[in-house]
């Protein structure tokens, strides 16, 4: 779950406080093209204000027409929730701006005392991982632990959502590549922590919205338990501190652990790991070095998108290899250019 997604929680439970009648739609399957994934979702109180969406807009101006026309219980009545389908037909599909074949079904659910909203922020503040299961013929709500690698389903009398923490990465060493990594992480949705036990290096660089950690890597990295939503990168260059933090972020649950360098470098790294601290092939193989996709990136900016991009790709349950890795790129673009400098 994204921070969009935290902020459509946020603002149901908020609206429904204020005694507002809200509305929470959640895309429950989808079929050929679509805008927006299962699970995505947007809230829409009695005036027609949205947080989210569940479409390119099409369909959001739809809802938001109906609830303004009818109020909450035209689209579900007796306060309970309800099933709507769009992109069945042809019309259908021109009208609402669906790509082409495309259908989604939508759960509309009224927020109620039921809705449970408020356990369900808790539970991701605490960077738990629940499923939500709505009952559909009377909006009662379940919560229940949930397996790091299950998805939304719709059975025939309950919808079933997962709602897991805030995606989180975990920077080792400040400095350029770092602000420039945060910044883009932020914009993603990303919680951003980074560590540095060097306080000099926190020091000329602004870092709105970052966790600042002293700590030495390894105990920061012991500290978090880095779980199926966390990545971890090591920026320093400096075995002392990029090494602790990857023994343990290997070790861990992270769904991506990278770290910067050359190639040469980060083979030695490797056969560093191995030898001198017993890490095995298995979780060397986790490691992504040199950290990124080939994009011919030579400054911090270009370098912090190459890394960002596939540590998203990761996220995304892309297959690794997917796109072209640094090392394999420039490999490639160095054979193909004559009088290539070796890779320090």
């Amino acid at each position: 779950m994204d921070d969009l997604d935290m902020q459509v929680l946020q603002a149901a439970a908020a609206w429904h406080a204020l005694g507002r009648p809200t509305l929470l739609v959640c895309v429950a399957r989808t079929w050929g093209s679509s805008p927006r994934p299962p699970g995505s979702l947007m809230a829409i109180d009695a005036r027609g204000a949205t947080v989210g969406s569940v479409s390119g807009g099409c369909l959001e101006d739809d809802l938001i027409e109906q609830v303004r026309a009818g109020g909450v219980e035209a689209l579900c009545a007796a306060a309970r929730p309800a099933l709507r389908r769009y992109g069945v037909s042809a019309e259908q599909a021109q009208r609402f701006g669906l790509p082409c074949g495309g259908t989604v079904e939508l759960v509309l659910e009224p927020v109620s005392a039921h809705s449970r909203l408020d356990e369900l922020l808790q539970a991701r503040r605490e960077r738990r991982r629940v499923e939500r299961v709505l009952h559909l013929d009377d909006g009662r709500v379940e919560l229940r632990d949930a397996a790091h690698d299950a998805e939304p389903r719709l059975d025939v009398d309950r919808f079933v959502t997962v709602h897991g923490p805030r995606a989180r990465l975990v920077l080792i060493g400040a400095g350029d590549l770092a602000a420039f990594m945060s910044r883009i992480a932020g914009g993603l949705g990303f919680e951003v922590l980074v560590c540095d036990p060097r306080t000099e290096r926190h020091e000329g660089q602004a870092w709105p919205g970052v966790e600042l950690s002293t700590e030495m890597p390894d105990d920061l990295i012991l500290r978090l338990r880095p779980d199926h939503g966390t990545a971890v990168v090591a920026l320093t260059h400096d075995p002392k501190l990029d090494d602790l933090a990857l023994i343990e972020a290997l070790q861990s649950d992270a769904f991506y652990v990278g770290a910067i360098g050359s190639r040469r470098n980060s083979e030695r790294r490797r056969e560093r790991l191995r030898t001198h601290f017993g890490l095995d092939d298995t979780q060397l193989q986790r490691l992504r070095g040199p950290a990124g996709l080939y994009i011919g990136s030579r400054t911090p900016a270009e370098i912090a998108l190459s890394i960002m991009a596939e540590l998203v790709a990761a996220r995304n349950g892309v297959v690794p290899g997917a796109g072209r890795a640094v090392a394999d790129g420039k490999a490639a673009h160095d054979s193909a250019r004559p009088g290539a400098a070796c890779d320090a």
